[in-house]
């Protein structure tokens, strides 16, 4: 349990607590808008379309993008998108542009019922993962990754597209039996301090506004209640050709799909009577507004300070600059707060600043420098807010130094580059976003070389006089809000709303100009003395190449073109924090904030600055069973990513100051994490799946007290003391030849003492038998189950594929019971886990939310399911739907570095056959239905069961 981790988990919440939870799966993705710096001249150039897209208007208003892409291939991304949401709801329809969402699943003129999610299935379109929607205030999107290289499934595509556009059936009995499912999707992301301060917030943060009338999951009562006529309504009025969009990027014929397009959408007529499609905005504020909100649950004392700005999309090339340099500043104005927050003079935990879309991007037309701090308790955060806020009033004092701004630019340029060399690589999916954008709010979709060659002349000409008129203009006078969120056992020591005015007007006084914090000495006090290769040997069938070096260190090379611009890496070796004795084990398990505290010479933020200008990124790690390194870089800065890899394995950096900060901050947070009844169970779950085993329990406050910055430096230092036994394992575009010497220098100079390590089998395992644990915490109607089977068993190959097939099949089914039969819950989960070492263990975990009261009748109908499995086996439509899924996703994955970086790491970790994956089509053929109902009666048996679940303290 690493703190590190904590404080992230931390940092996000804070940003999940003040925006609007809204009924989408994945947020829209919208063009940074120009900041305020940069008004737009009356002569500034538009930025001319693409013209590898091809864009067509119907007669009828529909409006279509078509852009032929090969990555990757055989693959096309559809999409349909409607330029209305929650936002064009009526009074008597709120949440019904999301519930109509919803009925585009559950039955339409062409497919009734279910039957687009089966066909698709079937197809190998995972849904969920490919087949999604989602609804906004002011969109909502359908996507759909469908092969190209069948035809019919392609073809077919578009008729979904036109049933989803206009043929959605809206049969009174789907309605109502999709009610729960909605409700339940509210419940599952709600019911906790977070939404409970988000309806607080809502008013306050979107003034009052239509937004704030119209969040999108709508409310309990109409959802429960609402006439079916109040839906088909909503869909006849605003589903129309003229606020409709295709979209269409891929592996395909350009004019045969704008010939299917035609085909299939044509037909459609909009209203006679038409509602306009009205815009709405969020009135402004001249004093600043402030409002304080608490919750039992809420852990930490979290206090923003957002600054509005009216923006629009990136429209010309004079918008496209304001859009680097808030880039630029974000930059600068970050690296400023997180060199504050390493220091053990910080007065907050976290504290960050950035500009960006007002609230992710759900407000059209806003953008906001955002300042946010989490303080250590409510006495200090009056300290802590003031202390972001003056970074603030310093950078819009005093501007950026030429030496930051340097370092920026840098970075920035790195970037583009990288960018631009894997153009030809780019995913449909990248491209599909920029047209939806220009669908919904009109932003440009200049072609890749043109933005490449305007942001190399921006950043070659922009001047320090423009960055830094720019960032004074973000810290604005008028619109600005004071958020905090805050323990109510807090309550009575947060700061006043005028003490929090009283920091918004006095933060800036006294502040001084900043002074640049460089190291200018090499990465590597000495030059490697370097080693040879003993060994080499080829795979031809995976083109991979093994390595052998005289220090004994094995190097996996596996070259692709994948990627123009990429390589990955990993390595590994036995031994981990397994081999610590128990009274040191809290120090090695924390080992880890060493590699966070720098190398050599550099601070985190040095070594930032240091790299500034390169892609090479590396870390170490260590963790239970192995230690290592991982990272990535382009070609050009591969032995920059060498050496950090040789730095990290000698020179690891003591820093006492940045190790007692992070123990600090980790002993608040710890102290008031057990108000989140999340926290509480996942602490009951890790305790229990340990079986109360010492070094698996949660951390402690005493046991914080015992880390010790000289055992965890002394551990580190140990486990990369003896290299001998380490793989590394490289891929993506490099040429063997030119990489050995890289290899022969820095990786054939890494330590060895020859110690053949192993890790240590500590028995952590869970408890054999059956175990039920039922953990009561929280004030909402809100459960949450999780339920495991799990055992030893033979890992091999063709028994991971039952698995597979097995987890697949009941995940469909726990679907089509609990949440189509039961409508007790919005999403439920099938996971599977298999380990081979150091025992082999497999975990079996099927997981949802729910109320409080359907508990046992939801896990009573869970169990029922994988019983019948165990009878019957899976249906042998639930086989054709897993085989189809998992075939067309190993297409994609054979192309991905990242999956054969994976693939290679696992097989050489468990000592397996890495030619494994020539033959996993043959093996996923292989399962049957009665294959599957024996893996069901020997892994789904019972035997060893654990019953998990929360539910609320009254």
């Amino acid at each position: 349990m690493k703190k590190h981790q904590f404080l992230i988990a931390l940092c996000t919440a804070t940003w999940i607590y003040v925006q609007p939870s809204i009924a989408q799966i994945s947020p829209l993705k919208k063009a940074n808008p120009a900041n305020k710096a940069f008004n737009k001249p009356s002569n500034s150039k538009a930025m001319p379309a693409d013209s590898e897209v091809r864009i067509g208007k119907l007669a009828n208003g529909l409006t279509y993008y078509i852009r032929k892409n090969s990555e990757p291939k055989n693959r096309a991304e559809l999409y349909l998108a409607n330029k209305i949401g929650s936002l064009m709801e009526n009074d008597d329809q709120l949440g019904l542009a999301h519930f109509t969402e919803h009925m585009a699943f559950n039955g339409t003129k062409d497919f009734p019922k279910n039957e687009i999610i089966n066909y698709l299935q079937k197809a190998g379109v995972r849904f969920g993962a490919d087949l999604n929607a989602y609804t906004g205030f002011n969109q909502t999107v359908y996507q759909l990754p469908i092969p190209t290289d069948s035809a019919e499934v392609f073809k077919t595509g578009f008729k979904i597209l036109a049933n989803w556009a206009g043929k959605i059936n809206m049969n009174g009995e789907d309605i109502d039996n999709e009610r729960g499912v909605i409700v339940e999707e509210d419940r599952q992301r709600g019911k906790n301090a977070a939404q409970r301060m988000s309806k607080e917030l809502f008013p306050f943060l979107l003034g009052n506004s239509q937004y704030a009338k119209r969040i999108p999951i709508g409310t309990v009562e109409i959802l429960n209640n609402f006439t079916h006529d109040k839906i088909r309504n909503f869909y006849h009025d605003w589903y129309r050709p003229n606020l409709q969009s295709v979209i269409a990027v891929g592996d395909f014929d350009v004019n045969e799909v704008e010939k299917l397009i035609k085909e299939n959408f044509s037909g459609f007529s909009n209203p006679k009577n038409e509602r306009p499609r009205l815009n709405y905005s969020i009135p402004d504020n001249i004093a600043p507004l402030v409002k304080i909100v608490t919750d039992v649950e809420q852990p930490y004392n979290v206090a923003q300070v957002i600054y509005k700005h009216k923006e629009g999309p990136v429209l010309t090339d004079q918008d496209y600059k304001s859009r680097l340099i808030q880039s630029l500043v974000n930059s600068m104005l970050g690296t400023r707060l997180s060199e504050i927050t390493q220091k053990g003079t910080a007065p907050f935990l976290f504290a960050q600043s950035s500009y960006a879309p007002y609230q992710g991007g759900l407000v059209w037309g806003l953008s906001a420098l955002t300042t946010v701090a989490v303080a250590k308790s409510a006495n200090e955060l009056e300290k802590a807010l003031t202390a972001a806020l003056s970074e603030n009033e310093r950078m819009a004092k005093f501007g950026f130094t030429d030496s930051e701004i340097e370092t920026a630019k840098k970075k920035m340029e790195a970037g583009i580059e990288k960018q631009h060399k894997e153009q030809s690589k780019t995913k449909s999916a990248n491209y599909v976003q920029r047209y939806l954008d220009n669908f919904l709010t009109g932003a440009a979709i200049p072609s890749d070389n043109y933005t490449y060659e305007l942001a190399k002349n921006i950043l070659k000409n922009i001047t320090a006089q423009e960055i830094n008129q720019a960032a004074k203009n973000m810290v604005s006078k008028t619109n600005q809000i004071v958020v905090v969120q805050a323990p109510e056992k807090e309550k009575a020591n947060l700061p006043t709303e005028q003490q929090l005015l009283s920091v918004l007007k006095n933060a800036g006084n006294n502040v001084t100009p900043y002074v640049d914090d460089k190291v200018n000495q090499p990465l590597i006090a000495q030059n490697p003395k370097g080693g040879n290769i003993v060994n080499e040997a080829t795979n031809k069938q995976l083109n991979v190449t093994t390595l052998s070096l005289n220090n004994g260190i094995k190097v996996v090379l596996k070259p692709t073109d994948f990627k123009n611009d990429q390589i990955i890496f990993t390595s590994f070796g036995r031994g981990g924090t397994s081999l610590a004795k128990d009274d040191n084990f809290l120090s090695a398990d924390n080992a880890s904030l060493i590699a966070q505290s720098g190398v050599g010479p550099f601070n985190p933020t040095q070594l930032s600055k240091y790299l500034a200008g390169s892609t090479a990124g590396v870390r170490s790690y260590i963790d239970t069973e192995y230690q290592g390194f991982s990272g990535s870089t382009s070609p050009k800065d591969l032995e920059t990513a060498f050496q950090l890899i040789y730095a990290y394995a000698t020179e690891p950096r003591k820093d006492a100051e940045i190790f007692n900060k992070n123990i600090s901050d980790f002993k608040v947070i710890l102290a008031n994490k057990n108000s989140n009844p999340t926290s509480v169970f996942a602490d009951t779950v890790q305790a229990v799946m340990g079986n109360y085993h010492k070094r698996a329990m949660p951390t402690t406050l005493a046991d914080i007290d015992q880390i010790s910055l000289d055992k965890a430096y002394a551990f580190y230092k140990d486990r990369f003391a003896d290299l001998s036994g380490q793989t590394f394992v490289f891929v993506g575009n490099f040429d063997i030849e030119k990489i050995k010497p890289l290899i022969t220098k820095y990786l054939g100079s890494l330590p060895n003492l020859n110690r053949n390590e192993d890790f240590v089998d500590l028995g952590i395992y869970p408890p054999k038998g059956k175990v039920s644990k039922t953990v009561r915490k929280g004030i909402e109607d809100k459960a949450t189950v999780q339920l495991i089977f799990h055992n030893d068993y033979e890992y091999n190959a063709a028994n991971n594929v039952q698995l597979d097939a097995l987890k697949a099949a009941l995940e469909i089914k726990i679907l089509e019971r609990l949440r189509e039969k039961e409508s007790g819950v919005y999403s439920p989960n099938v996971s599977l886990s298999i380990d081979k070492l150091p025992k082999a263990h497999y975990y079996f975990t099927i997981s949802f939310n729910c109320a409080k009261a359907n508990v046992d009748k939801l896990i009573n109908a869970a169990l029922e399911e994988v019983n019948a499995f165990k009878q019957n086996g899976a249906t042998n439509e639930d086989l054709i739907k897993f085989k189809s899924e998992e075939l067309r996703q190993e297409e994609l994955n054979l192309r991905e570095n990242g999956y054969w970086l994976s693939y290679l790491t696992t097989r050489l970790k468990n000592n397996d056959d890495i030619n494994q994956v020539l033959s996993n089509k043959e093996r996923i053929n292989n399962v049957t239905v009665e294959s599957s109902k024996t893996a069901a009666q020997k892994y789904l048996n019972g035997d060893n069961y654990i019953r998990l679940v929360l539910v609320p303290e009254k």
